[in-house]
């Protein structure tokens, strides 16, 4: 009988001991999953937020909206439609005589397009490759944030449509109600970009 009342009582310190052990590995697994589960949403989240234009978008920017040079100054000119611009697009506070040295126009695109990157990472809602980040960046740049807030080419884009993005792209091409030649060719410099194609020569 005393044999019997210690085989049970050894059978329940086994049953207890083998609980412990799946109850502690549970709790283990669980925490890992959750911090695997956290850690990858944190980092998606930070690359959305930090993603930034690469050398190529700024290198498109800068092709299309230019800036006249003269002794290592840009000099302010008319756009397309009249307005006065200096450097690469800048149009705050400049008038017929307004200059900028290049190192400081250079400086500025840089710290200006922090904003644009900005408004892309908040506005879209799926992944993107960097062609992709900065063909947008390139095409919000110059149309501003609620022309892409409102537009179509979000609309798609969100819903994963990836492949309507180029030609709502190309759709943008006016410029006081008319289509000219230079946003004709920045938008396919801007949709090749998107795809990855060679846009150099557009």
């Amino acid at each position: 009988m005393e044999e019997y009342l210690a085989f049970r009582t050894q059978q329940k310190m086994v049953g207890i001991f083998a609980l412990f052990l799946f109850l502690s590995s549970w709790l283990l697994n669980t925490g890992a999953v959750q911090k695997t589960l956290q850690s990858k949403t944190e980092y998606g989240e930070s690359m959305r937020i930090h993603k930034q234009i690469s050398t190529e978008g700024i290198a498109l920017i800068k092709k299309f909206e230019g800036c006249p040079q003269k002794d290592g100054m840009c000099y302010s000119y008319q756009d397309a439609i009249g307005v006065w611009t200096l450097g690469y697009g800048f149009t705050k506070n400049v008038g017929p005589d307004s200059k900028i040295t290049v190192e400081e126009a250079e400086r500025r695109l840089v710290e200006e397009l922090r904003e644009y990157e900005g408004y892309v990472n908040k506005l879209v809602e799926v992944d993107l490759t960097q062609n992709e980040f900065d063909s947008l960046v390139a095409w919000v740049y110059n149309l501003g944030p609620t022309n892409l807030s409102q537009s179509t080419l979000l609309n798609e884009l969100n819903k994963g449509n990836y492949n309507r993005v180029p030609s709502e792209i190309r759709r943008w091409n006016k410029a006081g109600g008319k289509v000219l030649d230079g946003l004709v060719r920045r938008r396919e410099a801007e949709a090749l970009l998107w795809s990855g194609g060679d846009w150099f020569e557009v």
